[in-house]
């Protein structure tokens, strides 16, 4: 039999992460979009960034048919959070006067990102941005694919702390913490440095 689990968060009520998922506005509007094969994963982090960001959505599928009207969402400019030749790094709005950003981060692997990319052509013809200078990734329990990868929530609190300094998103990250270090604890510290340490 399968152990409750939270609504909200989807963690087994045990570890429910509710208590530690903040409430933070954001000028940027967050649009996630989450290959199927992410849902059930243990460490589901679009959906902790969607929870914890008042103006964010997460939606899940590989051929998204409301693609052009989420695009359209009055008030925003919408961008493609991933890397690519032409992609500008992101910067803070400063005072500029032009409409905030809807950021659009597709979620899951490598190569999945991709292909929501290939499956969903006006994603493609977005503009796209990436971050500046990325620093090691917390997600220890996942060997990075190249230097500077990130996990999807990490990407997200980087890309919102660069737009909107001087106010910063960390404490996004908390929720996302306690389920590594949860992660950690159930798997036994020897098995983590023999599968994850440095090595």
């Amino acid at each position: 039999m399968s152990r409750p689990r939270c609504e909200r968060c989807q963690r087994p009520l045990a570890q429910c992460l509710c208590p530690l998922i903040p409430t933070l506005p954001s000028r940027t509007r967050v649009l996630l979009l989450q290959h199927p094969s992410e849902t059930g994963h243990a460490l589901n982090t679009a959906r902790l960034a969607a929870l914890g960001l008042c103006n964010a959505e997460l939606k899940v599928g590989e051929v998204f048919e409301s693609l052009a009207q989420w695009l359209a969402t009055p008030g925003y400019r919408p961008v493609l959070l991933f890397p690519g030749e032409q992609a500008q790094v992101v910067t803070d709005y400063g005072h500029r006067k032009a409409p905030p950003l809807l950021l659009v981060v597709p979620d899951g692997t490598w190569r999945k990102a991709r292909k929501l990319l290939h499956l969903n052509p006006l994603l493609q013809a977005l503009p796209r941005v990436t971050l500046g200078e990325v620093g090691p990734s917390r997600y220890r329990l996942r060997k990075a694919p190249a230097a500077g990868a990130l996990s999807t929530i990490e990407a997200v609190v980087q890309a919102l702390n660069a737009l909107e300094a001087p106010a910063c998103f960390d404490a996004l990250l908390q929720p996302f913490e306690a389920l590594i270090e949860g992660q950690i604890q159930a798997m036994g510290s020897e098995t983590f440095q023999r599968n994850h340490g440095p090595g």
